[in-house]
């Protein structure tokens, strides 16, 4: 008996194909259920997505199958959906654009269990309006982490950057600080490195930019990688393809401390309350300027 469904989405219909697929076994939750989880966190994901390119995390046999990761937009996606075409080197791509909710149902019910952002917008792709710092454990303690983000956002209130905070749902978290689109992604990345270093430096027990594990000698990496052209993130509200079915949630910094704040403290069926209020609300508007926090960086700010 076929289990294809249609859902209504906003002005949409979406047609689901195997919505009974179990995509997390273990916890029995189902194409259906990651299409339903979508739909609802739209009003609040949406705005972190629209305009910017995606790489679609697809597993059409479930957590426990193989995966692959899509940029190039599949010929047979609906061409309500909208597109993109970005430079690669030696070409192009075209990448989905999420402009909807009705795009993201779609998107679930091709089994993307994850997008994962550009952070910048299709417009102008070398001009990101995002800088992540990824902190991720050393171990299984995630007191270091908690450390490490409290110590980053004193560097960057130094800056007078304005930054925010998101659980990953897979092992640390994302400091992430909004930029007002003037610096070039090359321009982006090399600050965030010597911010990385001059963290690092003052805190060399604790912290360190050594790429190399065997390096590391117990100490969080301050992971800047993902600031580079093309690279992406994961997005917020986000599914990530683990048991459980955690969820990348936004967070307020005073609950940095909280005892029971993890990388996958929610998950699709324990988000709670979080939709109900917005610890990135007016983030966007904060926007700064690579070029002055360099200068600050350095001490050479003429203020």
């Amino acid at each position: 008996m076929s289990s294809d469904v249609e859902v209504r989405v906003g002005r949409r219909t979406v047609q689901v194909k195997r919505a009974d697929k179990e995509l997390f076994p273990r916890d029995g939750l189902t194409k259906a259920d990651l299409v339903e989880h979508y739909r609802r966190v739209a009003p609040r994901m949406l705005p972190e997505l629209r305009g910017r390119p995606l790489m679609l995390e697809r597993m059409p046999d479930g957590i426990e199958g193989q995966r692959f990761y899509q940029k190039e937009v599949s010929d047979y996606f609906p061409d309500w959906i909208h597109r993109a075409v970005v430079p690669k080197e030696g070409g192009e791509v075209t990448h989905v654009i999420c402009e909807d909710a009705a795009t993201l149902a779609y998107l679930a019910g091709q089994a993307c269990i994850t997008p994962h952002r550009w952070l910048s917008r299709a417009d102008r792709p070398r001009h990101p309006d995002r800088l992540v710092f990824d902190l991720d454990p050393p171990g299984d303690d995630f007191a270091p982490v908690r450390s490490a983000a409290h110590r980053l956002r004193e560097l960057l209130d130094e800056l007078e950057l304005t930054s925010g905070l998101m659980t990953t749902g897979s092992r640390g978290l994302h400091v992430v600080v909004p930029l007002n689109r003037r610096a070039d992604a090359d321009d982006v990345l090399a600050f965030a490195r010597a911010a990385a270093h001059e963290l690092a430096e003052r805190h060399p027990d604790e912290l360190t930019t050594e790429p190399r594990k065997d390096a590391r000698k117990g100490r969080l990496y301050l992971d800047v990688a993902r600031n580079g052209y093309a690279q992406t993130v994961v997005a917020p509200f986000a599914v990530r393809s683990r048991p459980g079915a955690p969820v990348a949630v936004p967070v307020a910094w005073d609950e940095l401390d909280d005892p029971g704040l993890d990388a996958r403290r929610w998950t699709v069926t324990d988000l709670g309350d979080r939709l109900d209020t917005d610890p990135w609300a007016g983030l966007a508007r904060h926007a700064g300027g690579v070029s002055a926090a360099e200068r600050r960086l350095r001490g050479l700010d003429p203020r």
